[in-house]
């Protein structure tokens, strides 16, 4: 996963980054939550973890501008000193969907964070039919529908546009989505990524008429946005 790591001690977020590392995952740290906040709303990230005690504002302020900024849904751990039932209550109702108290020890992060992921996965495993009009996308036998037209598409054409329209309103970079669609994490030329993103917007009707465009954001990625929403 790429983690994203909210935490102003700065010998701290490098172990933690660190520790996630070791794990199989790729972390960015972030010291103020500012920094993190612009970082989560321009980049792609699969899960966050935040501190609650920062210099510039509180962890569960970052949460709320996140997540009324995000059209679509991300994990969120805290991480943090503060242990009082009401604490843990306030961030959960801030967007949290789990809580643990420092000093966090590896193996309850690595188990915490592989729920987490797990959770996401299996929600979106049990989704059989995306149907978001005017498209029918079925997972299993991979088919799209257009306007009731069956829209013929290559394997990886199919899988990019699933996980677009998993994605709806989330901006995806280019190396984000390599690594996610084509497994690819060495860096290659990314034209890769523009050559399929045109032809699925071809293929796939996508313009405003029909509800969606696919928003280029110059150096920084793709994202599938409903129109007059």
């Amino acid at each position: 996963m790429k983690i994203a790591l909210l935490e102003d001690e700065i010998e701290q977020a490098q172990n933690l980054s660190a520790l996630l590392v070791e794990n199989g995952h790729s972390c960015d740290y972030f010291h103020t939550g500012k920094s993190f906040a612009y970082a989560v709303l321009h980049n792609s990230y699969d899960l966050l973890i935040l501190d609650w005690q920062l210099p510039d504002m509180e962890g569960t302020e970052v949460l709320k501008e996140i997540r009324s900024e995000l059209s679509w849904r991300i994990p969120v751990l805290f991480l943090t000193q503060k242990d009082g039932e009401n604490d843990i209550v306030t961030a959960l109702d801030a967007g949290a969907d789990d809580y643990l108290v420092k000093p966090a020890r590896p193996a309850e992060l690595k188990a915490r964070l592989n729920a987490l992921s797990r959770r996401m996965s299996n929600e979106a495993e049990e989704q059989e039919e995306l149907v978001i009009d005017p498209y029918v996308i079925n997972l299993n036998k991979r088919t799209i529908l257009s306007s009731g037209e069956d829209i013929s598409l290559t394997d990886k054409d199919f899988d990019l546009a699933v996980f677009m329209f998993q994605n709806i309103g989330r901006l995806l970079s280019r190396d984000f989505l390599l690594e996610r669609v084509w497994g690819i994490t060495s860096d290659i030329n990314t034209r890769t990524v523009d050559t399929h993103m045109s032809r699925l917007r071809r293929k796939l009707n996508i313009k405003p008429e029909n509800g969606f465009r696919v928003k280029t954001i110059y150096q920084h990625g793709y994202r599938l946005e409903r129109v007059n929403e």
